[in-house]
């Protein structure tokens, strides 16, 4: 390696597969350059969250980083943790940085098929990453009163129109997106859409939300006039419906397509098509910024579960796939980027002896009462890494 990956530790089990992937599958190989960031819970509060805004600020400055699974706090975690306050989603803080889109794909083998019978194709989710909900106030209210929304622009200029009338106790939720973030999400929709050569769909709920919901869809096709004419010479199709509609035609379609949905929706729907399709360990996801900067990360979270059988010294039989593939992502782009065929082809290698593992039928637990037409063979996390590292000596070689 030339130009250092961003490592972004993490928390739990994953951050223990973590560790193991890295001296089993990736130190043996490569000279491995990184700028390391703990984004571990213990961590993030003791730098009051400076360590994920640094992290961040890095995958700027090298363009590629690589991203373990993280806690985002709640309550039972402030306790469980003793935090000095309810840290934000990392993730949440890395994508408002880089104002870049979350592309993510389900891992698709051929003993394994989408529980959606017409599903032939993978179907990836383009998650807007700034905004709504994720930098969302609010207020629970105490008592009966008014609740207003007011904006009062630079030049003195008040808006304020009434949200509710309360006549007891409530809760109040403001949320907001921004223009610029709104088109940086459309551009990276419609070049990635040009890139990997599929369809792009976008949904919303416009007809409900005529102003918020209203002003993407707005923005969309405004950009895609920037498009347009590269869609018609690929043979591609750019789509939008309503969010409700989307849900029916994505589970009556064949898959192959880009689905763009706003945060909150990109969320929910790609845990839906990652479980779908077979497992959340089981997919890819890599945010991507206008400006060409990348962070790969898994799609699920720390598996708490795991975590406190391992603590416990109890065996545990993680997937860490989606874990591997960010790695791989990771290298691959990296190689792009610095013109290393040899880095490029590591990571090649490193999935397709992922594959042959599965293929072969030997996976983790959650697994086995997906697979069709082979008898499966769970084995715990680290022989199932140590079964991928069989297969990549041997890819290596060849």
């Amino acid at each position: 390696m030339t130009t250092p990956l961003v490592e972004m530790d993490g928390d739990e089990m994953t951050r223990i597969i973590w560790q193991v992937l890295k001296d089993e599958l990736i130190l043996p190989y490569v000279e491995l350059k990184s700028e390391y960031y703990d984004l571990g819970l213990e961590k993030r509060d003791e730098t009051n969250d400076q360590i994920t805004v640094d992290a961040a600020k890095a995958t700027q400055k090298y363009g590629v980083a690589v991203k373990c699974a993280t806690i985002t706090p709640n309550d039972q975690r402030m306790t469980e943790y003793k935090l000095k306050e309810m840290w934000k989603s990392p993730n949440g803080t890395i994508r408002s940085i880089l104002d870049g889109t979350v592309f993510r794909a389900p891992i698709t083998i051929e003993s394994i098929k989408p529980a959606v019978k017409s599903w032939k194709k993978p179907i990836t989710i383009a998650r807007h990453a700034y905004g709504d909900v994720y930098k969302g106030v609010e207020i629970k209210t105490d008592e009966p009163g008014v609740a207003s929304l007011v904006f009062v622009g630079n030049s003195g200029k008040k808006t304020e129109v009434e949200i509710q009338k309360f006549a007891g106790i409530g809760v109040i939720q403001g949320t907001h997106n921004t223009e610029k973030s709104i088109r940086s999400f459309a551009h990276s929709c419609f070049k990635f859409a040009l890139s990997t050569k599929q369809d792009l769909w976008f949904s919303t709920k416009d007809t409900i939300s005529k102003k918020y919901d209203g002003f993407f869809k707005a923005i969309f096709e405004e950009v895609y006039q920037d498009y347009r004419e590269e869609f018609a010479k690929a043979g591609l199709e750019y789509f939008y419906t309503l969010i409700d509609d989307a849900v029916a035609r994505v589970v009556r379609s064949e898959g192959g397509y880009i689905w763009a949905c706003k945060n909150y929706d990109g969320d929910v729907m790609s845990d839906m098509v990652s479980t779908a399709f077979g497992s959340l360990a089981m997919m890819t996801s890599v945010l991507v910024s206008p400006d060409g900067k990348y962070e790969y990360e898994a799609a699920h979270g720390t598996v708490t579960r795991h975590y406190y059988k391992y603590l416990k010294g109890e065996e545990t039989s993680t997937n860490p796939v989606a874990t591997l593939f960010a790695w791989s992502g990771a290298f691959r782009k990296r190689g792009e980027l610095d013109a290393l065929p040899e880095l490029t082809r590591y990571a090649d290698c490193l999935e397709k002896a992922c594959y042959e593992t599965l293929n072969d039928g030997i996976v983790t637990k959650d697994l086995v009462n997906l697979m069709e037409g082979i008898t499966p063979k769970a084995v715990n996390t680290t022989e199932f890494i140590k079964e991928i590292k069989v297969r990549l000596d041997k890819l290596l070689v060849l």
